[in-house]
């Protein structure tokens, strides 16, 4: 972060894009193309916010401030992706959101919490100015995929019920743990002050994108590969697993149903935020979504029974997720190795999401019963967590906005069959930000997670890089072997989600074609690649 005192100032200030001149409009600039370096692409504006001054600006003030932050966007060649409106009442510290549907013309008003003010993201800046005329009309973000949920009146009533009542009599004197949601009448709100925020997305060439890495675990039978088959192909379940079949390995997987290895899936997140996976004849080609993409979430797709244990822990611990999406089915609750795959993400402190699925089967006080319990274990003293139930587009903004905290906990209760709040999820995952840190300026260190034989290439190796840059035909070192010895090695070719690119940085994953290796010269897990300049190694091991 740029630690210039004049630059920090002025970003202080509520009124910064007010006819900001040519000196400010460079600087502010440079602190946001820094800024989106760090974020690996990304980062959160807040129009209208400043430090120590009353939140808010007029609509003809807002105008302006948004006609600025398009200026700054197209210099710094990115999208200024529209999220929400806040307006600030008259006389009031207390605000109401507003949040306008593309196209449907719907206003949805919520009682904001103390989230709001909690913990903020890392690359999440306030900004603001001023002046214009009247009010811009702006569109959400719209991240449908052809997805229509079905209409479930039994669902319906079963929601109202779950939101009507406290999650549970140990949440009652804690309101500030949930986002509730309330409807209103917008037009009254219009008379106060108005506070915008917006993503900030650099368009990136086609063959390079964010990836956000996101680690699938729950007890066996949550629906896990169910729900990744949904969100990656875009089509429902039938209720009997058919969209689970799409990401399952091996023969005895798709006869029992089971995941027993480490499975990757993909879903592509355009500059503006619109899904882009299509999938052809049942199946998905990588390289077509990589390139329409500029951010790739990649599903790392893990065994739920206590069989595969140690598989699920390679998972988590090798392949390096950003975020966990923990599952839980509604009908059978927190049971198994849940609190098993629970606890591993937050020994690793990774930051975690729930998913509740399977509540178009379930019966409102099984699902009730089920909330309960999950409330009581995410605020127990072993986690220490803030969890949210979401049920509307605002409060999906704000916990994403939040939720690098690593305290903050969404909680979403979806259907596979009928399609229930999946717009929700996808529209959160939209928004994550990435966590890796990419560490250009330290030596290349890469980390194998799985190898190939491929015919006609040869070795092939893929995991992720941990450090540095490592680029087409360089020459790195492998190791270290049962000797001790590290032995120099070339790289032939590089491909990321299949697409094949010139070179890989820290924080991205890959796979390396190896000339002149056998694959029985290589173990997972136990050997690394470096570059050739180092001469000794530092290793940080942790026990679980």
């Amino acid at each position: 972060m740029d630690g210039n005192p004049s630059t920090l100032s002025i970003l202080s200030d509520k009124y910064v894009f007010l006819n900001p001149n040519e000196d400010q409009f460079v600087r502010i600039k440079n602190y946001l193309d820094i800024e989106l370096d760090n974020g690996q692409g990304e980062c959160f504006l807040e129009l209208g916010i400043g430090d120590g001054q009353c939140p808010g600006l007029t609509p003809q003030e807002m105008n302006q401030s948004v006609c600025t932050a398009e200026r700054l966007a197209d210099s710094l060649s990115s999208h200024l992706i529209y999220l929400r409106d806040r307006w600030i009442t008259a006389g009031s510290q207390s605000s109401a959101t507003t949040t306008t549907q593309s196209g449907s013309g719907v206003d949805t008003t919520t009682r904001p919490s103390s989230v709001d003010n909690g913990h903020s993201s890392p690359h999440r800046h306030t900004l603001t100015s001023s002046s214009g005329e009247g009010k811009t009309k702006e569109s959400s973000v719209n991240v449908d995929d052809g997805i229509q949920p079905k209409q479930n009146s039994n669902l319906t009533d079963k929601n109202k019920e779950l939101s009507s009542q406290d999650i549970s009599e140990t949440n009652a004197t804690d309101t500030t743990s949930t986002i509730s949601s309330s409807s209103s009448n917008s037009s009254s709100a219009t008379t106060g002050c108005l506070v915008k925020e917006y993503l900030l997305r650099r368009k990136t060439a086609s063959d390079d994108f964010v990836d956000v890495r996101v680690a699938v675990v729950g007890n066996v039978d949550a629906g896990k590969s169910t729900l990744l088959g949904v969100l990656t192909h875009g089509e429902l379940d039938n209720g009997r697993g058919l969209a689970r079949l799409r990401l399952l390995r091996h023969k005895h997987e798709a006869e029992s149903g089971r995941t027993s290895s480490v499975a990757h899936d993909i879903l592509g997140f355009n500059s503006i935020g619109q899904v882009v996976n299509k999938p052809i004849h049942g199946h998905l080609n990588w390289s077509e979504i990589c390139e329409a993409s500029a951010k790739v979430i990649t599903f790392i797709d893990l065994a739920g029974h206590e069989r595969y244990l140690k598989t699920t822990i390679f998972g988590m611990t090798g392949h390096a997720p950003d975020y966990v999406m923990f599952m839980v089915g509604a009908n059978a609750g927190v049971i198994g190795m849940a609190k098993e795959h629970l606890g591993l993400a937050l020994a690793l402190c990774v930051p975690v999401f729930v998913v509740v699925t399977k509540i178009d089967m379930c019966p409102p006080n099984v699902l009730h019963e089920t909330m309960n319990l999950l409330f009581r274990i995410l605020k127990s003293p072993g986690c220490r967590k803030i969890p949210a139930l979401i049920s509307s587009t605002d409060d999906v903004i704000c916990c994403a906005t939040n939720f690098t905290s690593e305290r903050m906990c969404p909680i979403f209760s979806v259907s596979n069959v009928n399609g229930t709040n999946l717009d929700l999820l996808k529209l959160f995952l939209n928004l994550l930000p990435s966590r890796s840190e990419p560490r250009l300026n330290e030596l290349a260190h890469f980390q194998i997670d799985e190898i190939f034989s491929v015919q006609g290439v040869g070795t092939v190796i893929s995991g992720t890089c941990l450090s540095g840059i490592i680029k087409l035909n360089d020459i790195l070192l492998l190791g270290p072997d049962l000797s001790g010895q590290f032995n120099p090695i070339s790289i032939k070719s590089i491909q990321r989600k299949r697409l094949s690119v010139n070179y890989v940085r820290g924080g991205q994953t890959a796979s390396f074609a190896l000339k002149k290796l056998r694959r029985n010269q290589v173990r997972k897990s136990s050997f690394h690649i470096y570059k050739l300049e180092h001469s000794k190694l530092l290793v940080n091991i942790l026990v679980l």
